[in-house]
């Protein structure tokens, strides 16, 4: 019996841990001018064993572009995602992008968000 739980526990740690840390997960750029293209770069460090490989960063409209490479980043080593915001429209927008890396089971969200002016 207690080598059933100290194997839940183990197995429990192991899904905890993520190889991906990022430094920020959102960014707020204010007040921006409507037509203005923004951009943010994300930064991340694999803090994993194995090198990190962006599968896919899916923004959920097309006034949001993320730009990314994807070489390996190896352990302790950096990598960024540049978000960039076309502004359609006046008012509050706040859009997603959803990152997966290979290997990884969970995806990260990254938001940014703002309000569009004249």
């Amino acid at each position: 019996m207690k080598l059933l739980a100290l194997a839940l526990i183990i197995s429990i740690g192991s899904f905890a841990q993520a190889s991906i840390k990022f430094d920020v997960l959102s960014h707020n750029f204010g007040k921006i001018k409507k037509g203005i293209h923004k951009s943010v770069i994300f930064t991340y460090t694999n803090i994993g064993n194995k090198p990190a490989v962006i599968e896919f960063a899916n923004a959920e409209c097309g006034c949001t572009q993320p730009d990314y490479n994807q070489n390996p980043v190896l352990k302790g080593q950096k990598g960024t995602i540049k978000v960039t915001y076309t502004a359609p429209n006046e008012g509050q927008f706040k859009k997603r992008v959803t990152v997966k890396y290979a290997g990884e089971k969970d995806v990260t969200e990254l938001v940014i968000e703002g309000e569009v002016i004249k």
